[in-house]
């Protein structure tokens, strides 16, 4: 019987070799790469996630000898009846949309356009569900026309190599996996392609390590239920998959928005594999800061009770900076909107107005976690009016200052900061920039936390403990009295070493601190002296 394990290796070899036929060709770590590889993937497993429904639902379909011939004996009444059961999570497939009927034909002379046809149809079969929506009001469909990223002459071929990988393999006896299977499958599938691409929100890919310390610290309590969870800036998902893991899948509904397609569509595969489809209607690609989508029904910014970010930090928004100045989004931007720089507009600090956003779009219970850069703890101008009306408004549970380089992509030192809107009493400040082991990654260097680091941190910042160059736990005046700075180091107890020495001891020091201040003091006399001559005969040979 095949293990867990051997099972994720099989599923990671399956990967490897549809990347092996986009090399072969042409399309190897090429723009369009991620795309052929993502849509193939979850067409696959959309096609054994529907086999596992409906051998379920239809006990004979799972004793017979072949399955798909089988279904396709059922009348057109009761293959709808078979399919109107299915859970909202199951994209409906026709028979003809089989791996097993494309393995049959693939022959014909135009089986890259029946191929591309077949996903373009399941696309619009399962809109209303599996469609990713734009702020713009538009639905982005769930597969596209992957063939036509081929060379004309080799496309049947390349949809024919596709098939063949995919007709010996079944993902069906996994489906009862939990989160950590299928996020270490979702991880290797996209690690080329989530990685920092120059501006675009969210595009990096958060640690494991960072994105579990969030979810841990947020989720502290067993009897969450039927909470909103969101994430303006959310990438690929990986801090909102950890947070609906920490809450579970059924006690919450995700929300998110975020400009860039790829991570929309890579969002929406982590969704459908994390058990999470209820909440692909709340997936949007936007602008968030420009055009927030999410809004109640008095047309107002939607409030949620979790949220998580790791927004971009600096981005070039000069093109519409002004258009956010409007009365609408005063209260939004309560601390101000960074001016655009004559120079290096792409250092604007974007994440200003992330953080702005995040706390402004807290329910009345809100919690939230968001990565900043390290410098925001102690920086004036908007980070200062930040820090002093989370400190005046009593919602800081805590700041946690990571080790440098805990993303590869970046050599920017990172803070997760904690938000909690009925935390009115001490707030735990902890250093953790010292822990971690430095590896090499890609060539990139990477600091990494031990799982004992990691559960350190956690254990600190839920139990607030005062640990000696790691934590300090502060009251809301502590901070008020230290200019609104975040830094753990501020709060530290400055430690002074004694020694005893006899009173020998103490005057020979004395005489030796002396003798060697009377040396300092004769070698300033000489250089002043030195300079004043020096002076003099410039002045002389000035006049002269």
């Amino acid at each position: 019987m095949t293990t867990t394990v051997q099972f994720q290796t099989q599923v990671k070899n399956l990967i490897d070799s549809l990347k092996g036929i986009c090399s072969n060709y042409g399309l190897g770590n090429s723009g369009d790469e991620y795309i052929i590889i993502t849509q193939t993937f979850l067409y696959k497993f959309l096609n054994d996630k529907f086999a596992y429904e409906v051998k379920k639902l239809n006990p004979e379909l799972a004793k017979a000898e072949n399955w798909q011939k089988a279904i396709e004996q059922l009348s057109e009444e009761e293959y709808e009846m078979l399919t109107l059961q299915l859970s909202a999570d199951t994209a409906v497939l026709k028979p003809h949309h089989f791996i097993s009927h494309l393995f049959g034909i693939q022959n014909t002379s135009d089986f890259a356009l029946t191929f591309d046809d077949t996903l373009m149809d399941i696309a619009i079969q399962n809109n209303d569900i599996f469609s990713v929506i734009t702020t713009s009001g538009s639905k982005e469909p769930l597969f596209e026309r992957i063939s036509e990223k081929i060379d004309e002459g080799d496309r049947n071929a390349f949809a024919k190599a596709v098939i063949n990988k995919f007709v010996d393999f079944s993902f069906e006896h996994i489906f009862n996996e939990k989160y950590d299977f299928y996020a270490t499958i979702f991880e290797y599938l996209i690690k080329d392609y989530n990685n920092d691409s120059g501006g675009t929100y969210a595009e990096y890919y958060t640690p494991h390590a960072v994105a579990k310390i969030m979810a841990s610290i947020l989720v502290t309590e067993d009897n969450v239920q039927d909470v909103t969870c969101y994430d303006p800036s959310a990438g690929s998902g990986t801090l909102l998959m950890n947070l609906a893991h920490a809450i579970g899948e059924d006690k919450c509904t995700i929300y998110s928005q975020d400009v860039s397609k790829k991570s929309s569509k890579l969002l929406r595969l982590n969704l459908i594999l994390n058990n999470l489809v209820h909440s692909l209607q709340n997936v949007v690609r936007g602008n968030t800061i420009l055009a927030p989508y999410h809004k109640d029904e008095n047309g107002q910014l939607q409030k949620f009770d979790y949220i998580v970010s790791n927004p971009p930090f600096k981005l070039n928004f000069s093109e519409y900076r002004n258009d956010l100045e409007s009365k609408e989004n005063n209260e939004r931007f309560f601390a101000g909107i960074p001016n655009i720089p004559p120079k290096k507009k792409e250092s604007m600090a974007i994440y200003t107005l992330f953080l702005q956003h995040i706390i402004y779009s807290l329910s009345k219970k809100g919690k939230a976690a968001i990565v900043v850069p390290t410098g925001f703890v102690t920086a004036k101008s908007i980070d200062k009016k930040i820090r002093k009306f989370l400190i005046e408004s009593k919602m800081v549970l805590g700041v946690i200052s990571m080790p440098s380089d805990i993303f590869a992509t970046t050599g920017t030192s990172v803070t997760i900061l904690f938000l909690d809107k009925n935390n009115k009493e001490d707030v735990i400040l902890i250093d953790a920039s010292k822990l971690g082991e430095v590896i090499k990654e890609n060539g990139n260097q990477k600091t990494i936390l031990t799982p004992e680091e990691e559960k350190l941190i956690i254990n600190t910042f839920i139990n607030k403990l005062e640990i000696e160059d790691l934590s300090a736990v502060v009251t809301y005046d502590d901070i008020k009295n230290k200019n609104y700075s975040f830094s753990a180091g501020q709060y530290f107890d400055v430690k002074i070493e004694y020694s005893k020495i006899t009173n020998e001891e103490f005057n020979a020091t004395i005489k030796s601190h002396t003798l060697s201040l009377s040396n300092l003091m004769k070698q300033s006399d000489d250089l002043s002296k030195d300079l004043n001559i020096a002076l003099n005969k410039l002045t002389y040979d000035e006049v002269k």
